[in-house]
């Protein structure tokens, strides 16, 4: 504790004096003085209370809204999601309606077997031709060496007219959408015990 004038600050508190200037206070003074402090620090609680209670406020508001705008962004997305899946297929399927016609077409006419038959390979052209617009290959088989990325073997065969692993007959035809393969060619693949 320091020392003014030979008292302690307690004990020149209690006397009333002032300790910067080392004077003894006026009561008033020091009565004005004690009330101001009081209700200044009562008012600054409030006061300081109220402002984080608004703070808080503002923040809880600021968090339901942002919660309720990614409800809604996520909704949005979902549904977009969905349109576009339906609208995919929708698109998929355009191409393939001329087809459909065209079988329709042929199932109307009453004509020779050959003549259905070209028909019938316009058609099966006509659909690949589709297909082919969406990007839909055939996977060739038939000749080609066994790759069981695309070739799915039912049956090995024993033969010398052909080489070792070498597809003999396709069985179903295989297709892949750009890249990625659709369904396997199911096929018979030689087994050439010479070689």
């Amino acid at each position: 504790m320091s020392k003014v004038n030979g008292r302690s600050e307690t004990e020149a508190q209690r006397a009333g004096l002032d300790l910067e200037h080392e004077l003894p206070a006026s009561g008033d003074e020091t009565e004005n003085e004690t009330n101001l402090a009081a209700s200044t620090e009562s008012a600054a609680p409030e006061s300081e209370l109220q402002k984080l209670r608004a703070e808080r406020d503002s923040l809880l508001d600021r968090l339901a809204r942002m919660q309720a705008e990614f409800e809604n962004v996520r909704r949005r997305n979902a549904k977009e999601q969905q349109d576009f899946r339906d609208y995919a297929a929708a698109d998929a399927i355009k191409p393939l309606l001329p087809v459909l016609d065209s079988f329709d077409r042929a199932l109307q006419v009453k004509s020779e077997p050959a003549d259905f038959r070209n028909g019938v390979d316009l058609i099966y052209k006509q659909l690949l031709s589709a297909l082919a617009k969406l990007s839909v290959q055939p996977i060739m088989a038939k000749g080609e060496i066994f790759d069981p990325h695309y070739h799915e073997a039912i049956e090995m065969v024993e033969t010398s007219d052909a080489p070792d692993h070498q597809v003999i007959e396709e069985l179903q035809r295989g297709y892949k959408f750009k890249d990625r393969l659709l369904r396997p060619a199911m096929v018979k693949v030689a087994k050439n015990p010479g070689r």
